[in-house]
């Protein structure tokens, strides 16, 4: 201790326990492998069993999985891109040619296929539509036949020979059957050098989050040019997250546009409520998050339970105000009154309103994005941020607390993303301080768009005595 009773090093403390940040990960080249087929075939059972853990939606209806979706797997140390499709009708209408759009574009991008086909049915109409595209594939195929349990519907999958695919290789996705021989195939096949670059930890990671139907994969083909996600004026279209690395500004960003909220993941059923889980993953593994509301309707609890989970996250954070085109005069003097009182927990988040049916102010997000971001990786030396925290404290104290006044020693950041500040007192900080220095460290640098926590480690009396 100094002479003054200030602690003279931080080195007093032990700063590991309030770190929570990450360094960026190193960007790698991945290879691909599209899983393709028609519906129901047990493509996302089979994703599920390469990754070992539920992570692609699996119910027992068809259609479940409506967008091409993207995995990171690992197979006897060597890792590459899961890519799961939506099943492949090749006369399909309406939504389902959408679905078959996502199919061939994941087929025309990957390193290696592997089209599933139900063995306990045999090779249908669709799935020789579907061999009959794949014989022109300039990527390696493999043919899984699925739902082989036993030797003897081993001896009834020599029928899929037909389709002209090559061998074909029994598996069970549901038991794991034969499916670590598959994956061995599957190595082999993969190139050394994948035909598209599918970088990880490069592009900055984007979540598009909000309660279903308010213009998530409508923003995404807009900001994409193209249909790039499934669209249909049906809440709760988007299933699967989707993963897309879009160019804007002159720059990659990796937009995820994940499955609308239910109202409460314990009352949603299946497929539903495993999406609900996921889009909390999609959270975990963005740097910001855009929160998108229907601008024409009030706020509603939805989208609050949404923005808590993007606080408890930690993200950086734009909120978007889409369905502009739809907003009166009467409208925005009500929405101006929903945000003081609905959003009062992010006055620091960018407000950005655009129309992504019409593309108004779109272009606005990107600037937003890279300010919130800026702000989450935005670090304060320990001098500058001591200095800064004397001035304040000396003019406001903080108050009295069961008749003795906390002294705060020092301070030091002790992570970004999102920004972590501990302060080492003798005494307990009242919450209601602690958002006082919050709202005055964001006055002196700043943080638009990202949280700031505060972390208090007091010292007690054995401590002291130590020293």
């Amino acid at each position: 201790m100094a002479g003054d009773g200030t602690w003279s090093d931080e080195g007093d403390w032990n700063l590991a326990d309030f770190v929570t940040g990450g360094d960026e990960i190193e960007g790698e080249v991945l290879p691909v492998v599209a899983i393709v087929g028609r519906p129901n075939v047990g493509k996302s059972t089979l994703v599920n069993r390469i990754l070992g853990r539920r992570e692609a939606v699996v119910e027992d209806v068809p259609g479940v999985t409506r967008d091409r979706v993207s995995y990171k797997a690992e197979w006897t140390g060597r890792q590459f891109m899961v890519t799961d499709t939506g099943g492949w009708e090749p006369d399909a209408k309406g939504m389902g040619m959408a679905i078959a759009t996502q199919a061939e574009l994941a087929m025309r991008t990957a390193d290696a296929i592997v089209v599933v086909v139900d063995a306990t049915v045999g090779a249908t109409a669709t799935d020789e539509a579907v061999a009959r595209v794949l014989r022109r594939s300039k990527a390696p195929v493999l043919l899984a036949a699925n739902k082989v349990d036993s030797e003897r519907m081993e001896a009834e999958a020599a029928s899929l020979w037909s389709l002209g695919l090559g061998e074909p290789y029994t598996i069970s996705a549901a038991h794991g059957r034969g499916t670590g021989d598959l994956l061995d195939r599957i190595l082999e096949a993969l190139p050394t050098s994948p035909r598209e670059k599918f970088a990880v930890g490069g592009p900055r990671r984007v979540a598009l989050v909000g309660k279903p139907n308010v213009g998530k994969s409508s923003l995404l083909n807009k900001l994409a040019g193209e249909e790039r996600a499934v669209v249909d004026n049906v809440a709760g279209t988007t299933v699967d997250p989707v993963d897309e690395v879009i160019e804007l500004a002159g720059k990659p960003w990796q937009f995820v546009d994940t499955a609308g909220l239910r109202r409460k993941v314990r009352h949603a059923s299946g497929h539903e409520y495993y999406a609900s889980l996921r889009t909390r993953s999609a959270l975990d593994s963005a740097e910001v998050a855009l929160l998108l509301i229907d601008a024409s309707q009030p706020v509603t609890e939805q989208d609050l339970r949404v923005l808590s989970m993007i606080i408890d996250s930690g993200r950086a954070l734009v909120v978007v105000f889409n369905k502009w085109d739809l907003v009166d005069e009467d409208r925005r003097h009500q929405l101006d009154n929903e945000i003081d009182r609905e959003l009062a927990r992010v006055p620091w988040a960018r407000r950005v309103n655009i129309s992504a049916m019409t593309g108004r102010s779109v272009q606005k997000l990107v600037p937003a994005l890279e300010s919130a971001l800026e702000s989450w990786d935005t670090r304060i030396s320990t001098g500058q941020l001591n200095t800064w925290l004397k001035d304040i404290i000396a003019a406001t104290p903080p108050p009295v607390r069961g008749g003795r006044q906390p002294r705060v020693m020092f301070a030091t950041q002790a992570a970004t993303r999102p920004p972590t500040f501990v302060l080492f007192t003798t005494g307990f900080l009242e919450a209601g301080y602690r958002r006082f220095l919050e709202r005055k460290l964001r006055e002196q640098f700043g943080f638009d768009g990202s949280p700031v926590r505060i972390n208090v480690r007091v010292r007690d009396k054995r401590d002291r005595k130590k020293k």
